[in-house]
């Protein structure tokens, strides 16, 4: 079985406990955490070592998430553990995140600007997207800072890019002029 069904009915299974013990936005947090901590290099690799068994695994685990997560996320990690699917832990969380976004239709949008956006800047986007209806209602705005973009922005969700960049403009200048079928107007 391919790793991304492994990750995905497990998923499925703790967001639909959880939704149905109302504690679906907690778990939510607690899978996000999670999904961060295992993106560490060493926790990858105990969750990963076939050479540890697992109840060291489950003894360090313990030890890192005892006590900050909602006692439901814990056993669910026991489960985990158990069955002997840990090294899928990283991407099971991640997976819970994503299907908690379908549910909630909330729409991760990256935006890359050459300075820092202002929050109006911000709404604005966020305006015209939802306007747009290519995104849900709920935003989530990813943002980053690139000096070579020159001005201007480049905004990514889903499938879709929107290059607003003045690098992208000068690179389609390029490109027309260098093309064989430009020919001078004197």
């Amino acid at each position: 079985m391919s790793s991304y069904r492994i990750a995905s009915r497990y998923a499925k299974s703790l967001i639909d406990l959880a939704g149905e013990q109302g504690k679906l936005d907690r778990v939510v947090e607690d899978m996000t955490f999670f999904a961060e901590v295992s993106k560490l290099k060493d926790v990858a690799l105990l969750l990963k070592s076939p050479i540890i068994n697992a109840d060291k695994k489950a003894k360090v685990l313990d030890a890192i998430f005892s006590g900050k997560v909602d006692p439901m996320t814990h056993s669910f990690i026991e489960i985990i553990l158990r069955k002997g699917r840990e090294a899928y832990l990283g991407e099971i969380a991640n997976e819970v995140v994503n299907q908690y976004r379908v549910i909630k239709r909330i729409s991760i949008v990256e935006v890359v600007s050459a300075e820092p956006l202002s929050a109006d800047a911000l709404e604005s986007i966020r305006k015209k997207l939802v306007d747009s209806k290519l995104t849900h209602g709920n935003i989530q705005f990813k943002t980053s800072v690139d000096a070579g973009l020159i001005g201007g922005f480049v905004i990514s969700f889903e499938d879709k890019l929107y290059d607003a960049s003045v690098k992208h403009q000068l690179d389609l200048l390029r490109k027309e002029f260098s093309s064989k079928d430009y020919q001078a107007a004197i």
